[in-house]
Parts: C-alpha cells; structure tokens; sequence
C-alpha cells in the first residue's frame, strides 16, 4: 500500500532579520497560501504537519481550514540553521555555503547544521510518520533547504540545483512503498 507526501515549500515572507521563528507571511504570500489551498482540496489528505515557523504554518493554514484538519506542528520539520548568526552572511555567501553542503553533507558553517545533522533530525519524523499512517495521504508544510535534504536522503541525485529551482510556495508529491521512494512529482498550484 502506498503512502504519499505531499512536501510544500512556505510560501513568500517578510524578511526580518533575526526572526526566523516568527516571520510572516507576505501579503503574496498570503494570497498564493489561499490559492495553494483551492489547488489541493481534492487531494485527499488525511494528515497535515508543519515547521512551527510561522512562514510555514501559514502557508499551509489555508488548507488546513478547507479541509477541516488542524495543522499539528514540529521542530522537526524547520529549516536547517545554516549559521549560528546570520547578520554578518551575505547572499552569496549564504548561496554558496548551501552549494558546499549539498556536496559534502558534513560541511556546515560556524555553529551551523549539516546535512548530515539535519537528517538526523527530520528523517527519524518522517519515517515515523510513513509508519503512523501508512497508506494515507500527508501534507507537509516546511521550507526549501529542509525538503531538498528530505529528498536527497531517499534519492541523492537532490541537491543544489533542484534546491535554486523551488518556488514560494512549491509542493512536490512524494509516493512511498513502505519506506522506499517510488516516485516524485512537483504539482503545480497555478
């Protein structure tokens, strides 16, 4: 029997420096979390997770009231800390450190996670949550760097260049049998 996952990237967010926790949706972001919603009604989803960050919570709150389930909520499912503090990183060092980490899933910058550490963290959940509900459907609201690494533990072919090419929001479809992956499809929401 099939289990499925459906892994939705956050949609857009105010950027506030310092405040991943507790950044916001923007007011596209909102707006394409309601079209996410409109786009997914049918998918027959049993279960809905999600980063507690509220970029993530938010962009999945919308299908969550639609279908009538609530939004459970983990640590497990935020995005990867790439440094301890961000203010002194600029953007193309940012972009470069994630490049350096998907090639050696033990690089990580000062007081960072690795791949290596962040699946640690988040595959132990979803295999839980493959055994938990095996054979239903589960959304999961989370972010790009997270989702690239789930995918890059059940296929190492993930990296880099599929990470430059996700979306806000994206949603990629992920079949199981049992705790194999068969398949991967991005469902497109526009």
């Amino acid at each position: 029997m099939e289990t499925k996952i459906l892994l939705i990237r956050h949609a857009e967010s105010i950027y506030v420096n310092g405040q991943e926790l507790g950044r916001p949706l923007s007011e596209k972001g909102m707006l394409d979390a309601n079209q996410l919603a409109f786009k997914l009604k049918d998918s027959n989803i049993d279960f809905l997770y999600s980063s507690d960050y509220k970029r993530a919570v938010q962009t999945v709150e919308p299908l969550a009231k639609t279908l009538g389930l609530e939004v459970q909520t983990s640590e497990c499912l935020r995005e990867r800390k790439l440094k301890a503090n961000y203010i002194n990183l600029e953007y193309d060092d940012f972009i470069e450190a994630v490049r350096l980490s998907f090639d050696d899933v033990n690089y990580a910058l000062e007081g960072g996670e690795s791949v290596s550490d962040a699946h640690s963290r988040v595959i132990p959940f979803i295999e839980n949550l493959l055994n938990i509900h095996h054979g239903k459907t589960i959304a999961i609201g989370s972010h790009g760097n997270i989702m690239t690494m789930i995918l890059k533990y059940y296929d190492p072919s993930y990296g880099f260049d599929f990470w430059s090419k996700l979306k806000m929001p994206d949603v990629y479809l992920l079949v199981f049998n049992e705790k194999r992956l068969k398949h991967v499809e991005r469902i497109s929401y526009d």
